[in-house]
């Protein structure tokens, strides 16, 4: 498979830190369930559904809203041995899970290798339980692939990526079926667009992610 133009971001400010505690709003907003839904398209066979961890789920969540054919991005937990984890558990490191979104995407308008590509440039698949200034397993590089194809494609990317030396260090992500996933509480749902004007931690951290992200990928944009 050959790789699309793999010019690595990693000077560019897409890995600064995020909190490694996020609290919930003293009040969450009446509006926080209306998180906008997507119409899927008429044929369920072109609809596929991935697992990605990349650091804080807030972050990686705000990006792929942006992708042209993701429907729908949910952020939770995975690849733990809890059921139903609380963020407060996740942050102790005692659950095993990683913060991931689970995104469903129309293949017949962007494809999974788009995704990853998307994923591979947004965050530092080098560094082992960490991103930036956020440390611990919860923060690991993982892809938590849904079916065998997945697996193929997410194995041949990582593969050509470390041949490649786009990085000075190996690629640490983990690709590794997903077993169970939780979703997150409801407050870490849909957080940049419910909190962008009140919060500042979207505007000094997830903002300029999003204005770099937009200029490389805006042929990938909604």
């Amino acid at each position: 498979m050959k790789i699309i133009n793999y010019l690595l971001l990693g000077s560019l400010p897409f890995m600064a830190n995020c909190q490694t505690k996020k609290t919930e709003p003293l009040a969450v907003k009446k509006n926080e369930t209306k998180i906008k839904k997507m119409t899927l398209p008429t044929d369920p066979k072109n609809i596929d559904t991935i697992t990605l961890g990349a650091g804080c789920f807030w972050c990686t969540e705000a990006l792929f809203q942006q992708v042209n054919g993701v429907l729908t991005v949910r952020s939770g937990y995975a690849g733990g041995h809890v059921d139903n984890p609380t963020y407060e558990e996740v942050c102790d490191k005692t659950t095993g899970h990683a913060e991931v979104i689970q995104l469903t995407y129309d293949s017949t308008v962007v494809g999974l290798a788009k995704i990853l590509e998307v994923f591979f440039k947004t965050h530092d698949p080098t560094t082992l339980n960490q991103q930036g200034g956020d440390k611990g397993p919860q923060y690991r590089s993982a892809i938590f692939y849904h079916n065998l194809n997945q697996l193929k494609v997410a194995t041949q990317i990582k593969t050509e990526l470390d041949k490649s030396g786009a990085w000075s260090n190996p690629i640490v992500t983990e690709i590794t079926p997903i077993t169970k996933y939780f979703d997150a509480e409801l407050y870490h749902q849909n957080y940049y667009n419910q909190n962008k004007n009140n919060n500042s931690y979207c505007g000094y951290v997830i903002q300029p992610k999003l204005d770099k992200f937009k200029k490389v990928f805006a042929d990938l944009l909604k």
